[in-house]
């Protein structure tokens, strides 16, 4: 297996990056292709964004989220990406930078140029929705398509900044900015017809971040025609991570079998959607 720790800022030289280095980290984790099994295999590959209310990013959601992935079939990588008191759009600059990178890569990696997801939790999957709608503008500082992902994974999403808004969160991406520019972080509204195809799940009952978020994303993307998979589970709550054992938090919750297929159902609506890239392995 491939694993290392690179510091975003190095690997991501070519893709100059204007944001102020504040110590993002990326962790791959890449299976190694061997003689006996598939030795030209291309895996598909997704990039992780842990949530924390982008003030922190939880282990909980970083590296037992990847180990599952690379189970599944993926190659994975964990982006500790940089939180307050870093605001927008240092976050977004390092995540395009990421898959623009990585894409540039996979000529070295046994990884698919054309199957590279972003996955993320709550405040992380604001992020990751994020670049899903904004990977064309100058705010991500890429020129090209090279920073779009092809599909997105979003884990009980923070994503409006209206009725139904986790407030901590766009307080601390936004800093200053938060009374006047408040209203641009409404993923909702930012979708558009090149926004990659999503995989979102939700429990009813989350108090933290409301389901209402994934709801209002799911709309804006059947609205701008852009393909999706939606599930809402009943119980769960907030957090839940993979929602196993594995990842129990320290109050000795967080662990819902009845979500925990979420994914398989996931790694399935991705390597399969020809929205996504075909299947290649």
């Amino acid at each position: 297996m491939i694993y290392e720790s690179l510091d975003v800022f190095e690997f991501c030289l070519d893709q100059k990056i204007t944001a102020p280095e504040t110590g993002a980290v990326l962790t791959v984790f890449i299976p190694d292709n061997y003689k006996e099994i598939d030795p030209e295999r291309k895996r598909p590959a997704v990039i992780i964004c842990p949530g924390g209310c982008y003030e922190y990013t939880s282990v909980r959601e970083a590296e037992p989220v990847a180990l599952r992935f690379v189970a599944l079939g993926l190659a994975a990588f964990v982006l500790n990406y940089s939180c307050s008191p870093a605001v927008y759009p240092t976050a977004l600059q390092e995540l395009a930078a990421c898959v623009a990178a990585i894409r540039k890569k996979a000529g070295e990696w046994p990884i698919d140029a054309k199957q590279i997801a972003v996955c993320g939790f709550s405040a992380g999957a604001h992020l990751a929705a994020s670049l899903g709608c904004l990977w064309n503008t100058p705010d991500a500082a890429q020129p090209d398509r090279s920073a779009r992902p092809d599909a997105l994974i979003l884990s009980y999403p923070v994503i409006t900044s209206g009725e139904f808004r986790h407030d901590g969160s766009f307080r601390a991406l936004l800093g200053s900015d938060y009374e006047t520019r408040l209203s641009e972080f409404s993923l909702e509204n930012r979708v558009t017809g090149q926004t990659p195809p999503a995989f979102i799940w939700h429990t009813h009952d989350d108090d933290i971040v409301p389901m209402e978020n994934s709801l209002l994303f799911a709309s804006a993307l059947r609205k701008n025609g852009v393909p999706f998979e939606l599930h809402v589970y009943q119980p769960g709550g907030h957090g839940l991570s993979t929602a196993t054992e594995e990842t129990r938090d320290a109050k000795g919750e967080a662990v819902m079998p009845e979500c925990e297929n979420w994914m398989e159902m996931a790694v399935t609506w991705f390597v399969n959607n020809p929205n996504a890239g075909p299947r290649r392995w």
